[in-house]
């Protein structure tokens, strides 16, 4: 039988008496460690026992350090029999060792004895004063990279071992929560002349001299701290309730779909000028565009926020074998080409024109035209050099000649319409961004008509006023300044 044991936070008093009486009556005691206060008792009691404090010295991680505990007292039970595993705390509170044995245990079919104890987490709520109704979450400090921290509940945070780890746990704080916020810095609770607890702002918890193996760190539960996406979500949702705003009742699908539109541009702008101020604003702005429409959804019963995110978590996974599955890729080209493939199986697509069909209506007609051209080059049909698609806009443009001046304006728009066509197939042999090379022909043609306007205003004169040949001249001189 393997009996595993818990010393309690540190106190003698706090040990069971059936952890005591076991520890008398076993000669095969093995503690994960001699570093806690209770063991001193233990010794003053004439208990003999074994440590594995030696293995934090042979292994290059804690995890190596438990797995290799739990191996040996595997092996320990298989030559004594009978042995008692002791560790800090309680035996299920923050003991890595003790799951791992545990496991062990159930995979050999091994028998073993889990004793209760006082965990330091009750000491906590009792020196804190802490209802865990309320809301309380107990963390790893070795695992609070992985954890998700909310201001909603309090958080206890244990194995805050060292100025390195307090450290590492304020960094990952800092991310969720405000510099100042106030924390307790708790060490050794519930151990008579020992205990300390420490109320401070967050920015000084690694400051701390006495930091230790008996240091833990408490967030108190605070709903104004830092804004997060759930209230996002909550503001949202207040605005569109009965005792909201008026206009964000109104608003619909269709009302909003030209601001998602704007604020996915204002963003484009933003990340033009290099402004990261500007880009943290205008991306909020489109993520509430998202919560908002996501708030229609849900009071019309089709969907909600969480549907959202559970449907692109999914198509990323699920789009990316080669980072979450067995698949291998050996180029970001071979990347793209599986997207495709895993697209068209997601989507149902049985042809190049459902692929076609697919390119959404709503984007920019030059983006749109590029995107269905490049799916039409796939199969082949594609110009053989850019010469032939150069010799395509020579041709639409003479259409354009033989037909404007008539009175079929459909026709006229039809040839237009072909020779931006075109034109974006000239753009895409070139591997220039039509959308991008037209905007920035569009600021160059603003820029120069700024210097026209300026120069006839440096005369007094007014651009009516003023003929064609005369801002024509203006317009050379632009071009000059801009090449000068």
């Amino acid at each position: 039988m393997i009996k595993i044991i818990g010393l309690g936070p540190g106190s003698e008093e706090a040990l069971t008496l059936g952890a005591i009486r076991e520890l008398k009556r076993c000669s095969n005691i093995f503690l994960r460690t001699e570093k806690h206060p209770t063991v001193q008792y233990l010794i003053d009691e004439g208990v003999k026992f074994n440590t594995y404090d030696d293995a934090y010295e042979r292994s290059n991680t804690f995890d190596q350090v438990y797995e290799s505990i739990a191996l040996d007292l595997v092996e320990q039970h298989k030559n004594l029999n009978d042995i008692i595993y002791a560790v800090p705390g309680h035996p299920l509170v923050a003991e890595r060792s003790v799951l791992n044995l545990v496991n062990l245990c159930k995979e050999q079919g091994l028998p073993y004895e889990i004793l209760p104890a006082v965990s330091f987490i009750d000491v906590m709520m009792e020196a804190l004063e802490i209802d865990p109704v309320e809301g309380l979450k107990i963390v790893d400090a070795f695992d609070i990279e992985n954890q998700v921290l909310d201001k909603r509940n309090g958080i206890i945070i244990t194995q805050v071992y060292n100025q390195f780890i307090a450290s590492e746990v304020k960094l990952k704080l800092q991310e969720e929560f405000n510099d100042d916020t106030e924390v307790y810095f708790v060490r050794a609770a519930g151990i008579k002349n020992q205990e300390s607890i420490r109320k401070m702002p967050l920015y000084e918890i690694d400051m701390q001299e006495d930091i230790d193996y008996l240091t833990s760190i408490y967030v108190p539960k605070d709903l104004t701290n830092k804004k997060d996406f759930y209230d996002l979500v909550d503001i949202i949702e207040t605005l569109r309730s009965e005792d909201g705003c008026p206009w964000d009742r109104e608003q619909t699908h269709e009302s909003l779909k030209q601001a998602l539109i704007e604020e996915c541009y204002e963003v484009l702008d933003s990340i033009d000028n290099q402004d990261d101020a500007g880009m943290i604003e205008e991306l909020g702005d489109v993520l509430l565009q998202i919560v908002f429409h996501s708030s229609i959804a849900k009071e019309e019963g089709y969907f909600n926020i969480k549907d959202v995110i559970q449907g692109i978590c999914l198509k990323m996974i699920n789009r990316h074998p080669h980072v979450f599955g067995s698949q291998s890729v050996n180029s970001s080209g071979e990347v793209l080409e599986r997207w495709e493939d895993i697209k068209k199986e997601e989507k149902g697509f049985d042809s190049i024109t459902d692929e076609l069909n697919a390119i959404a209506r709503s984007l920019p007609s030059i983006i749109r035209a590029t995107k269905v051209q490049n799916k039409a080059k796939k199969v082949g049909f594609d110009w053989d050099k850019v010469e032939d698609a150069m010799l395509k806009v020579e041709e639409e443009l003479n259409e354009i000649k033989e037909v404007y001046n008539g009175e079929n304006r459909a026709k006229i728009v039809e040839e237009v319409g072909d020779l931006l066509f075109a034109c974006v197939n000239v753009a895409r042999f070139l591997k220039v961004e039509g959308e991008l090379a037209l905007t920035q022909t569009t600021e160059k043609f603003i820029r120069r008509f700024s210097y026209i306007e300026q120069e006839a205003s440096k005369k007094g004169q007014k651009l009516e006023n003023m003929s064609l040949e005369e801002m024509d001249n203006l317009w050379n001189k632009a071009k000059k300044t801009e090449k000068n």
